[in-house]
């Protein structure tokens, strides 16, 4: 009995059956291991890079993993079976070469891609002038940037290309807002309602998140004095609260009577 049972599995037992199972299972297992430890690694450095920058390397870097355990896996598995492995290893690095040169700007925007998401350079959704194109990245691939001006146009430019960038995202914008006044006008007075104003603006409006103030009179013009308030706001949101004050402070110098002086003509008949 025992004897009809070794020669029924004999066939199986022989190295050109378990190697390949073996080689699989362990390049599985060891692919899973290496996947595992990459991700605990982008995971330790969760504060310098977001969750969307984290998932495009630990892909990038699986995929590189997973075919390089695929193609050293075949390679063992023909040397099991006898094939020499020697020529189709000079053959693959011939190759290499022949397909390094031809996709070589290729391989010069997949490198800019990561140094650009490694380096936290921009991130979807930022405002980021690259050349003279100013605008909103749409996507941020391994080849290309995707950027929509706020007239429309979609440019899309090779990584490779992006020498410079300002991003406009990455702090907070300073909304600017100068205020004439008449010189008539009680300038403490007008000084007073401006920083009740200011703290009106702060309590009510969530874009103003660091300081929001009346810096006083800056300047003596023709017709007026110019007051001027300055606002801490989210990033690239400065003209939404520069109009919002310009606004407010016309609604509440209406209320309060205070002059905003403009140009007037006089016409003399003679």
């Amino acid at each position: 009995m025992i004897e009809q049972i070794q020669e029924i599995f004999a066939p199986l037992l022989k190295k050109e059956i378990l190697g390949p199972i073996f080689i699989v299972i362990g390049a599985f297992f060891l692919y899973q291991i290496v996947t595992r430890i990459i991700k605990k690694m982008f995971r330790v450095k969760k504060g310098i890079l977001d969750e969307r920058k984290s998932k495009t390397i630990i892909s990038v870097v699986n995929n590189i993993v997973k075919y390089l355990l695929i193609t050293v896996s075949v390679l063992m598995i023909l040397e099991i079976y006898g094939i020499s492995t020697s020529g189709i290893l000079t053959s693959l690095g011939v190759v290499g070469v022949v397909g390094g040169l031809a996709l070589q700007d290729t391989l010069k925007d997949i490198l800019s891609g990561m140094y650009i998401i490694l380096e936290n350079q921009y991130a979807v959704g930022d405002i980021v002038s690259i050349g003279e194109f100013k605008g909103e990245v749409l996507s941020l691939g391994l080849r290309t940037t995707r950027i929509k001006a706020y007239t429309g146009e979609i440019k899309i430019i090779a990584n490779r290309n992006i020498m410079e960038v300002v991003n406009h995202s990455m702090e907070m914008s300073l909304a600017v807002v100068n205020i004439p006044v008449s010189y008539e006008e009680d300038m403490d007075r007008v000084q007073n309602i401006l920083d009740d104003l200011c703290k009106k603006i702060k309590k009510e409006n969530k874009l103003i998140t660091g300081k929001i103030a009346c810096l006083g009179m800056t300047s003596f013009d023709d017709s007026s004095i110019n007051f001027r308030i300055t606002a801490e706001v989210k990033a690239t949101r400065h003209p939404e609260v520069e109009r919002l004050l310009l606004k407010e402070v016309k609604k509440v110098f209406d209320e309060q009577q205070i002059e905003i002086p403009y140009n007037q003509v006089v016409v003399h008949n003679v």
